[in-house]
């Protein structure tokens, strides 16, 4: 009888786990198989390479680290949407994922600048430093979730940019009075108060701006991108540095709502991809924008240095503008002191050790 019963107890005890098995199946294949397809608005025009060839880096990434089962698009500029206008797409569902520079949108709040870079801001390493290890990424992706409904992550960084491209020499504060130029973000601001006037215009707009002279002045990225896009056809002044983007990051953009359907492993592999692409991109530019520098100069573009008058000048009215959006924006306080007391920490340590060996090997050249 003992044995009868253990045998019917199991065979039931069996059914029961045939049974659970037999829902939970189909669920966990499911979830593995699911298959997805985006639509991804960028800023970039398709001829840069580096930096569309970010997005499209970011996407063969997603692709591979899923099997195939999730598939992004990206679509150039001006394809899905205006290159500045990403942010608003992403916000509002129309697209579900985009790539851009988070300063194109201060207008809809200042804060989003610590997303890119701020002028006399970071370097590429403190830059990944505060947002993956000092909270700075948490931080901002509280108020881009309670903001915009949208979740980012840095996907590209372009390091050091130049200065931009002049059609005539600019040597005092004076000289910049009156100058129209291209250049976004709170750069962008900071010229507003020498006297600049400011214009924010997609990289794919810019050349057509300078050559008609609805700017006289503009800035994008660095040597590499700079030549491909032919500014030095129609200005001759190339002034370095860009102060205003020390080391700006790129970042993808997800819907809140999009993003919370995901499966999670969908979800890991936008995360794993981002950082991917983040590296990546700063890599393909380091490993350019000397030999681009060189044909620049051949074809007659002179090089110049921007003053200490114009750099005085312009990192008093930056420190003096943060202050002012701290004054009024509590997000923007919040980030700000996060971003201000990482920098002041982590400058000692980089100007102690990073800048005698930088110095000593770059100095004498």
């Amino acid at each position: 009888m003992k044995r009868r019963k253990f045998l019917s107890v199991a065979a039931k005890g069996a059914a029961v786990g045939a049974a659970s098995t037999a829902f939970a199946v189909p669920t966990i294949v499911h979830a593995q198989t699911q298959r997805i397809r985006w639509q991804m608005a960028t800023s970039w025009p398709v001829s840069l390479d580096t930096i569309y060839g970010a997005a499209e880096y970011f996407a063969e990434r997603v692709a591979a680290l899923t099997d195939g089962r999730f598939q992004i698009t990206p679509n150039p500029a001006g394809k899905l949407s205006r290159g500045t206008d990403i942010l608003d797409v992403v916000s509002q569902g129309a697209v579900p994922i985009g790539h851009t520079a988070s300063y194109y949108y201060i207008g809809k709040s200042p804060v989003t600048a610590f997303g890119a870079a701020v002028p006399f801001g970071m370097t590429l390493r403190q830059q990944n430093a505060w947002l993956y290890e000092g909270g700075g990424l948490k931080l901002l992706q509280e108020v881009y979730a309670k903001r915009f409904n949208v979740i980012q992550w840095p996907a590209g960084n372009t390091g050091a940019q130049m200065g931009g491209w002049f059609r005539k020499e600019v040597k005092t504060v004076k000289d910049l009075q009156g100058l129209k130029m291209r250049i976004p973000g709170l750069g962008g601001e900071v010229m507003k108060r020498l006297g600049v006037t400011v214009q924010t215009l997609p990289g794919g707009e810019i050349f057509q701006a300078l050559q008609t002279g609805t700017v006289d002045a503009a800035e994008w990225v660095g040597p590499y991108d700079d030549e491909k896009l032919g500014f030095f056809k129609v200005a001759k002044f190339y002034y370095y540095p860009g102060w205003w983007e020390p080391a700006p990051s790129l970042e993808i953009e997800v819907n809140l709502n999009e993003w919370n359907k995901l499966p999670k492993a969908y979800q890991e592999a936008i995360k794993s991809a981002a950082a991917e692409a983040n590296q990546n991109m700063v890599a393909r530019y380091d490993a350019r924008n000397a030999a681009a520098l060189a044909k620049l100069t051949a074809q007659g573009v002179q090089v110049k240095r921007f003053s200490n008058e114009i750099l005085a000048a312009a990192q008093k009215a930056a420190l003096g503008l943060y202050d002012e959006y701290a004054s009024k924006d509590a997000d923007f306080k919040r980030v700000y002191e996060s971003w201000k007391k990482f920098k002041a920490e982590t400058d000692k340590w980089f100007g102690l050790n990073e800048y005698a060996i930088e110095g000593f090997l770059f100095g004498a050249s």
